[in-house]
């Protein structure tokens, strides 16, 4: 047996399959691997709303102009839709344009129309209505499961010709001679932990590209290798993120208010901390809640998870859940830089679309529309480099999607609300941020000739330890809140049992070491308060071990891993990188009308 490992709380318990002795096993080594090629004309990262929304348009355009166009598009999770999370009210205006029709398409998702919005701010014992800003307004808008919906036009793109391939992770991008970007590698499937192959071993394709579209969602591998590479960011503002954290519940009746949409301020979090809570009342009787929390908080010793916890139990929100039923739990990160932190979206062979480039509406918190937007335009500026066979040596030159990008409602509606995220940056913290916000979100609709600017990454607002006061929460409650392992086994995540770690430190003992030096002895071990899925934990350990510092050494529990990436932006030493495990791991969120499948 196979037990998720883990110094507190209850284990999880896989059944292993026998295998060969690991000193049996030759050493994996890539450059004298061959790997199968397959040329396509577009290959496309990640199955979000962004990548099939790219998928879809192209094939549109293959049938109004008369030219075959191979696009594949690559998701990491075991089915489309299954490392989507979100419980969305989604805007319809980009679907509007992508498909005209849409209301009269068999199986769409849209059933649950938001019948009224509000926004309230929470004390630690009451609630009180806030002004409703217009930019939060859901007159026209959808509450529904995210992953249910690029489900559906999964569906549509498949019934199009789009080749969509579950299961197979990019891992890798393939450069040309020039440098420029010719398509993407899958990852090796049937390592060891320590990179031996096992007798299942098969190594990744390489798809090569005339274009090559990243929509792989906040902080991608790949679109981050890309952005480092090309110096994508040298004319914009570090990105910021926010950690977000959900549940679904199924209400009691009398709790139940379909359409209703609620957003929070205030309590739990204090006046310094930037977030947000929640609560969406979907359709058959399910309530999407949770709480962002933005990841330039200061004090080390928050947990994002116990936070959403202790939130539960507010009076406002227990009563919503009490009689009610926990169905689903999850987390990731999502972009809050805005307008200024979006990077220069094309590079030689490709571009950035979605939350790879970073397109939320935070105030609106809303992004779906501006992803798929961006995939349309993506989508017509690919169409017309593969029609007219523009490739050249050096890469697709994409600049035609940036230059409508930015004559697009996209950067129009991302402009007006530039300032108001980044004014809770100052010393006035929430008050400031509530304060600068009215009079812009209400008067001046970002007609000001100034920008803020997002100055230092998340990881560099981090105070040490000293600077800070230990936050003492309190101990789960049952049924209203639980531990991490338990709300872990509701993501349904699965890895395989023996593969590579893919949350990668510098190797050898001494990086080990010098990583847990700096952060248990400068920031109390942030990662081990901050991950919503215990993946990181700092232990006990010999003396004898190199990789260990004053009795401790970190141990990553990665099968645990829930793809939110918050320790590559998060850790204060900035070394641990997330990277894609074997294709089809992670969790497995689905939420369905008739059937909860740990899918939101």
């Amino acid at each position: 047996m196979f037990r998720v490992r883990s110094s507190f709380g209850r284990p999880f318990i896989r059944f292993l399959h026998s295998s060969t002795a690991r000193k049996e096993r030759a050493l994996f080594n890539p450059s004298n691997v061959e790997r199968v090629e397959d040329e396509v004309d577009v290959c496309i990262v990640g199955a979000g709303p962004a990548g099939l929304s790219a998928a879809i348009r192209l094939k549109q355009l293959e049938k109004e102009k008369g030219k075959d166009v191979r696009v594949v598009v690559l998701e990491k999770g075991p089915e489309v839709g299954s490392h989507i999370l979100s419980g969305a009210v989604i805007e319809p205006r980009a679907l509007n344009e992508l498909l005209p029709e849409w209301k009269s398409m068999s199986g769409h998702p849209l059933t649950q129309p938001a019948t009224s919005s509000k926004m309230r701010f929470l004390t630690a014992k009451s609630s009180f209505p806030m002004p409703h800003p217009p930019q939060m307004s859901n007159d026209g808008n959808y509450i529904l499961s995210l992953s249910q919906f690029v489900s559906w036009l999964n569906g549509i793109a498949e019934e199009m010709g789009v080749e969509v391939y579950p299961g197979f992770a990019g891992a890798n991008i393939v450069y040309g001679e020039k440098g420029e970007v010719r398509g993407v590698t899958t990852n090796e499937v049937g390592l060891d932990r320590e990179n031996r192959m096992k007798e299942n071993f098969e190594p990744g394709m390489s798809f090569i590209a005339k274009v090559t579209l990243l929509a792989e969602g906040a902080h991608g591998s790949l679109s981050k290798s890309v952005i480092d590479k090309f110096d994508l960011r040298r004319n914009s503002d570090p990105q910021t993120y926010g950690m977000g954290i959900k549940e679904v519940w199924r209400v009691d009746e009398s709790q139940y208010r379909p359409g209703e949409v609620i957003h929070t301020m205030g309590w739990p979090l204090d006046w310094k901390t930037y977030g947000g809570g929640w609560i969406y009342h979907m359709a058959d009787g399910l309530v999407s809640l949770g709480l962002v929390v933005g990841l330039d908080y200061a004090n080390p010793y928050l947990s994002p998870y116990r936070e959403f916890q202790r939130m539960k139990h507010h009076p406002y929100v227990a009563k919503l859940l009490t009689g009610g039923e926990r169905l689903a739990y999850g987390g990731r990160t999502l972009n809050e830089g805005g307008l200024q932190s979006i990077p220069k979206v094309h590079f030689p062979g490709g571009a950035l679309i979605g939350c790879s480039a970073g397109f939320v509406n935070v105030p609106k918190i809303k992004g779906t529309h501006n992803a798929m937007k961006s995939g349309i335009l993506a989508a017509e500026a690919a169409f017309g480099i593969v029609e007219g066979e523009q490739a050249s040596d050096s890469g697709a030159d994409m600049t035609a999607y940036e230059d409508n990008l930015k004559t697009s409602w996209v950067w129009e509606e991302l402009k007006e609300v530039r300032n108001l995220r980044p004014s809770f940056n100052t010393s006035l913290g929430l008050w400031g941020g509530l304060a600068y916000s009215g009079v812009d979100s209400l008067v001046l609709k970002g007609r000001v000739p100034w920008t803020f600017r997002n100055k230092v990454s998340d990881a560099a607002h981090t105070k040490r330890a000293s600077e800070c006061k230990p936050i003492a929460y309190p101990p789960p409650q049952p049924p209203l809140s639980t531990d991490i392992l338990t709300s872990l086994m509701l993501t349904a995540t699965d890895h395989a049992e023996d593969q590579p770690v893919h949350l990668k430190l510098p190797p050898g003992s001494k990086a080990h070491r010098e990583h847990v030096k700096k952060n248990m002895g400068e920031y109390a071990g942030l990662l081990g308060h901050a991950c919503p899925a215990a993946v990181y934990e700092y232990v006990e350990a010999s003396e004898s071990d190199e990789a260990s510092w004053d009795g401790k050494k970190l141990v990553i529990n990665s099968q645990n891993c829930i793809h939110c990436k918050l320790c590559d932006i998060k850790v204060p030493t900035q070394d641990i990188t997330w990277t894609v495990p074997e294709g089809g791991g992670g969790p497995k969120y689905r939420v369905t009308p008739s059937l909860i499948i740990m899918r939101i």
